[in-house]
């Protein structure tokens, strides 16, 4: 794995661990690609607006924002309505779709998380433990400011070697609420490339497939069982759905998200 993708994966506040970079002529066209396909999905006012109304945060927050990784496909997040409930669906693709919010200044008080997701299929195959395999259908990924003193050598190095190639030092700790093809609700997967992410599994299996799934989150409870310690300042929220390690095809829908002020 390239190093730099890992490094870019991290900084985005996302979990996966993608595969080798393609070839330069391709990597281009996907990027001219998804980034004609977030111009007419995601830079215009209903767009905004839509997600503004869907995704409530506490105030501060920087307007969401798609990200993309090089060499990887993107889907974009469309604004939809699915069984009557105001959306947002992706389209994955063997892709990589990331939605993000960052707070600056970062957020001290922050309360219960409520969200909901939808999928038609699982990405088969994938192990959230393996980086090899590391996909997901769908995530909520929240990052936090604390303090790197507590951090390994190693963990240093990586932050440094991030801040230099794109500009981000990595979060001080990342939880990601996670559906997982196996594993039992309420385990804790630790990143298999840094134990500074983590994923707390909310659902589990292919029981739930089609149907709306509904969570209400003690964020800061959740954070002292994934982590073991307090949850410091929040820095960023996001969306993650990534199918590029599997190379499978589903479609994933995000309804309302409500992140609550202490």
């Amino acid at each position: 794995m390239n190093l730099r993708v890992w490094l870019l994966l991290i900084c985005a506040v996302v979990l996966a661990s993608c595969g080798g970079l393609m070839p330069a002529e391709r990597s281009g066209q996907l990027a001219a690609d998804a980034d004609l396909r977030d111009a007419r999905s995601h830079d215009n006012a209903a767009w905004k607006l839509a997600v503004e109304s869907l995704l409530q945060t506490p105030p501060g927050g920087d307007s969401w924002q798609s990200m993309h990784l090089p060499g990887k496909r993107f889907a974009g997040f469309e604004s939809t309505d699915q069984q009557g409930r105001p959306s947002l669906s992706v389209k994955a693709d063997r892709s990589v779709s990331i939605l993000r919010q960052r707070f600056a200044p970062s957020l001290t008080e922050f309360g219960q998380l409520s969200f909901s997701w939808r999928v038609d299929a699982l990405p088969e195959g994938a192990d959230l433990g393996e980086a090899e395999h590391a996909d997901a259908a769908v995530r909520i990924l929240l990052a936090f400011d604390g303090d790197r003193s507590k951090w390994s050598a190693r963990n240093h190095r990586l932050s440094e070697m991030s801040r230099l190639m794109t500009g981000e030092e990595l979060p001080y700790a990342t939880l990601a609420y996670v559906w997982s093809n196996q594993g039992e609700p309420g385990s804790v997967i630790v990143n298999p490339r840094t134990d500074r992410i983590r994923k707390l599994v909310v659902e589990s299996g292919a029981g739930q497939i089609g149907h709306w799934r509904d969570y209400r989150r003690d964020v800061r409870a959740d954070f002292i069982k994934a982590f073991g310690e307090e949850p410091g300042p929040l820095v960023a929220v996001a969306l993650m759905t990534d199918t590029d390690n599997t190379r499978s095809r589903l479609r994933a829908w995000y309804g309302p998200l409500t992140l609550g002020s202490r």
